[in-house]
């Protein structure tokens, strides 16, 4: 049977099992209701059940502007828990149908979700046609699949900026050294060949697309332009967004009024991160 590997908390906040049974804890989002909202990008705001895969062919830690770091928001998708839960597509559909009650969006989140396109896609399918769901893709904008793609209404693609690199001071903040995995990061972040391909499938298929760019210095935009825009065609201006960089709400505050100066300036949307106004940097909510 194809097993498609979830991390951590994989299919969430939900409150009932594979079998439609009640869950004896509630969901870390503290309430007594399967969803959350969609904290981020044109959809923030929208009550959504989100499906998080493991493994990421990235591995981002920014710079704050006072000097600190700040490591990918979901470390344990690409990090530790790559075979922490493996399920069945048809476990995951399960989980969702029983869940899903009055929701109406699904969002496939990571790690990198294509990685495991060819499985995703099938467990995509019949979301879309047994369910009827709105689906949305949260990937990193550096593998392209359109079996995946087919399926999918919104694709929210956070290409990386150089900020995002590993460097050996980074690293050496968390305890982890220059050497294995982490060294391709900046190799791989930047595909524009790959963001060009989203784009037309976009144009063609009238699918919906954002550009959401994490900021966290004053001069990410220049990159933005330079070493993204101005390499891609046929993309609209309303489909740039910039979101502060943080993982908390005290993070959040060294970069939000920047990135909105930045925004404003550019004629590029603000995208803000609803889920850690309400919940904090908890997983799971």
């Amino acid at each position: 049977m194809n097993k498609i590997v979830l991390a951590n908390e994989g299919v969430f906040p939900i409150t009932k099992d594979k079998h439609g049974k009640p869950l004896k804890s509630i969901p870390a989002t503290g309430m007594k209701t399967s969803g959350t909202i969609q904290g981020e990008g044109k959809l923030a705001g929208v009550p959504s059940l989100f499906i998080r895969l493991a493994g990421c062919n990235l591995r981002c830690m920014w710079s704050l502007p006072d000097g600190s770091f700040c490591r990918c928001d979901t470390p344990y998708a690409s990090f530790e828990a790559e075979q922490e839960l493996q399920l069945s597509q048809e476990d995951i559909f399960t989980l969702v149908q029983h869940n899903i009650g009055n929701l109406n969006h699904v969002v496939l989140t990571g790690g990198e979700p294509m990685l495991q396109h060819r499985h995703l896609a099938m467990l995509s399918a019949r979301l879309k046609e047994e369910l009827q769901l709105h689906l949305s893709i949260e990937t990193n904008g550096t593998i392209f699949a359109e079996d995946v793609a087919q399926h999918i209404d919104l694709f929210s693609i956070s290409p990386k900026l150089k900020n995002s690199n590993p460097s050996a001071q980074k690293l050496a903040a968390y305890g982890l050294k220059p050497n294995g995995p982490l060294t391709y990061h900046a190799e791989k972040r930047r595909n524009i060949e790959v963001l060009q391909k989203y784009i037309d499938f976009c144009n063609a298929s009238g699918k919906e697309l954002q550009l959401k760019f994490v900021v966290g210095q004053p001069n990410d935009y220049i990159e933005i332009k330079e070493e993204f825009l101005a390499h891609l065609n046929n993309w609209n201006p309303a489909d740039i967004l910039l979101m502060p960089l943080g993982a908390t709400p005290e993070e959040l505050k060294t970069t939000s009024a920047m990135v909105a100066e930045m925004a404003i300036s550019n004629g590029w949307r603000y995208a803000p991160r609803l889920h850690i106004d309400l919940f904090g940097s908890k997983a799971g909510v």
